[in-house]
């Protein structure tokens, strides 16, 4: 899987001189919590930084939450707002954020969000912003891995002696006529394991073949798809 499958297209951008109360107002009606900051120039949209909404907070008192309630109504808010009235992106932007491209494997943009710490990348094809990927769209590509989408079985193998599991489950798949939906190794678990889920009549077949092996199976989890609401 790669990062232009997951990736959010229709980004909200502003630009350098966008007030950062406008968008603290954008962050809190769209419930978004970064923005590309960038410079069009005809077809081609520059990235010049990133605001995220820990940005906007620190450009506000301590005690004012712009992102929480941010209403004309509100009169310590108003004036709250005068001592940063002037304050625009490219006052509080994050300039020379850290970008990915569509092409990128999407486990390669997890690793590297978990050890920069970060929660997006701007998403960049030919130096011009294509979208951007959060931790959101992360959480939902890993979680349609394992989404069975129909009746089957996911069966977790010890893997830390090593053993090559695949050729087997390739075989019995194939003898039950059972289809296999994913396959993952986790050798740097704290415990290596492989996970693979499959799909089919005959799981329970496959599963007694798979228990007269000498693979272990640490647990067999029955996936069943939800009944659809008549």
């Amino acid at each position: 899987m790669f990062v232009g499958m997951w990736m959010t297209k229709d980004v909200i951008t502003v630009t350098a001189d966008t007030l950062v109360t406008e968008i603290a107002v954008i962050m809190s009606q769209r419930r978004i919590r970064r923005l590309p900051v960038i410079l069009q120039e005809d077809e081609i949209s520059q990235l010049l930084g990133l605001v995220s909404s820990q940005n906007v907070l620190h450009a506000f008192p301590p005690d004012i939450n712009p992102l929480n309630f941010f209403s004309e109504s509100n009169q310590a808010l108003r004036e709250a707002s005068t001592t940063v009235i002037t304050l625009t992106a490219k006052d509080v932007m994050v300039t020379n954020p850290i970008v990915t491209s569509p092409e990128t494997p999407i486990e390669e943009v997890a690793q590297l969000m978990r050890d920069k710490k970060i929660g997006s990348l701007p998403v960049m094809r030919h130096g011009t912003l294509v979208g951007i990927i959060t931790e959101s769209d992360l959480f939902r590509a890993f979680a349609d891995i394992f989404d069975p989408g129909s009746h089957g079985v996911r069966i977790t193998f010890d893997n830390s002696r090593g053993e090559d599991v695949f050729p087997m489950i390739a075989e019995v798949t194939h003898h039950h006529r059972l289809r296999v939906t994913s396959f993952v190794s986790l050798l740097k678990h704290e415990r290596p394991v492989c996970v693979v889920q499959v799909i089919g009549t005959n799981t329970e077949a496959m599963l007694n073949d798979i228990w007269k092996s000498n693979h272990q199976i640490v647990s067999v989890v029955h996936l069943d798809q939800p009944e659809q609401e008549k």
